[in-house]
């Protein structure tokens, strides 16, 4: 054999034979039918010249972000990138050896994870951070897990204003040991949390731990969080929260959360489609060894010089299954190493200058469409920063969107559960300007607005 994949019949024909098998398709026998792709008919053989130019063909199709004036809200962001993080991130000595598997291995990345862990530490006001998890949902998941094994109890209370997304992710999570996720219901005027509702639901005892976000899923700020940790005791309480907020606002470890989860992806990385993304996690000192993943620690050589090691690898292929915390493989490293030097190029002041800006500009969205005939923006009274919910007063937030698509208007990120079967509430957007947007776009997206309520709202 010359070739890891044959073109030759005559081979074929003899791997078959001594696999026992009369055709190709026999391999696959255990596959069942409707889940073949069957042939891909991606046509006859071409030349490497003729390929790369129907490639580009369908790559003139897509449409990139840079295109659209974004305003989508949610967890995934569109910020400007330094062009210094990439060129850091693009190192060799990072992007080949971004996966440390032995605690001795590679020093500056080791370092530059310890580094990350101190930024979320600060952020988050916590005491301990690990050194990232797959994304800010699966975050919440090893939350949920980690809150389990702090406190007894099948109940978890989640905001019924959480992503969707998020809350699937937690269901998962749950699913397994048996554990049910509850929502709390929230105030229908300002978005806030139900305080009374998580109060009657702790005193019914078997809750092992609270959800809260900040900002919460409708952009808005629920000052209840202050509140909350002193209604639910000794109660695990896990916070979401968003790392550019933290630049402005009070860090979740002075309210008495004990485990805070996000998602990173906004500091230094593109969108992408969705990902990838870069989970965060950071807890209390006295909790750590119940922690997912892996932490970094600072100590020094035999000649008393700084060095890094991984302290904890709380994973599974570390140690014996049954005292593993998570299933989780690895970490995110070169997403990490990409948020803390997003960080540190933008700096403290930066950060929270940014989040100035885009409350800025939501505000000034927030004023025009709130006096577009049908829209009732923003949602909820409850205070927002860069972020807050549409609503429409007719027609779908699909037919809105689409029609601010045609004048290349991301208009929004739909709040609605589309999975069947889900219950379908008020048509909700909620609306981000992003940092690339200006007065001018802006103004694109309320004319935009104002012709859709012209033509009656999609009727």
């Amino acid at each position: 054999m010359v070739r890891w994949i044959s073109d030759e019949v005559g081979e074929e024909a003899a791997l078959l034979e001594a696999l026992g098998l009369a055709s190709a398709d026999e391999l696959f026998r255990d596959v069942p039918k409707k889940a073949r792709l069957g042939r891909l008919g991606v046509g006859a053989p071409r030349s490497e010249a003729e390929v790369v130019a129907e490639v580009d063909k369908l790559l003139e199709r897509n449409r990139p972000l840079g295109r659209f004036a974004s305003f989508l809200g949610g967890r995934i962001s569109a910020r400007y990138s330094p062009a210094a993080v990439d060129a850091i991130v693009s190192r060799s000595e990072f992007y080949t050896a971004y996966t440390p598997y032995q605690p001795e291995a590679s020093q500056g990345m080791l370092r530059a994870l310890f580094e990350f862990q101190s930024l979320w530490v600060e952020l988050s006001g916590m005491d301990v951070a690990n050194a990232s998890l797959y994304d800010g949902a699966s975050a919440a998941g090893e939350a949920l897990l980690f809150a389990r094994r702090l406190h007894e109890g099948r109940r978890f209370l989640v905001p019924a204003s959480l992503p969707w997304e998020e809350r699937s992710v937690l269901a998962n999570y749950a699913s397994g040991p048996g554990l049910v996720v509850e929502e709390i219901p929230f105030d229908d005027r300002t978005g806030r949390l139900d305080l009374e509702f998580v109060r009657s639901a702790v005193r019914q005892g078997d809750v092992f731990g609270v959800l809260a976000d900040v900002p919460n899923g409708f952009g808005g700020l629920d000052e209840q969080l202050f509140e909350l940790k002193p209604t639910i005791g000794d109660v695990p309480l896990v916070v979401v929260a968003d790392p550019l907020a933290l630049s402005v606002l009070e860090p979740p470890g002075s309210y008495g959360a004990d485990v805070v989860v996000g998602e990173g992806q906004g500091f230094g990385v593109a969108p992408s489609f969705g990902g990838p993304l870069l989970g965060l996690f950071a807890c209390r000192r006295e909790h750590m060894r119940l922690a997912p993943g892996r932490i970094v620690g600072a100590t020094v050589d035999a000649y008393g010089r700084p060095a890094y090691t991984l302290t904890l690898q709380t994973r599974e292929q570390h140690i014996r299954r049954s005292k593993a915390t998570s299933n989780i493989c690895t970490n995110e490293s070169l997403l990490a190493l990409a948020f803390v030097v997003y960080a540190s190029v933008v700096g403290p002041k930066g950060l929270a200058s940014l989040q100035a800006s885009l409350a800025e500009k939501a505000r000034t969205l927030a004023s025009g469409l709130g006096a577009v005939e049908g829209l009732r923006a923003p949602r909820f009274e409850a205070p927002y920063l860069g972020e807050f919910a549409v609503e429409l007063g007719r027609g779908t937030a699909a037919a809105f969107l689409d029609r601010l698509r045609r004048r290349r208007v991301l208009g929004g990120h739909p709040l609605a559960d589309p999975r069947p079967g889900a219950t379908h509430g008020p048509e909700r957007l909620l609306v981000a300007p992003s940092e690339s947007v200006g007065e001018r776009e802006i103004a694109r997206y309320v004319a935009a607005a104002k012709a859709w309520a012209a033509s009656g709202g999609g009727r």
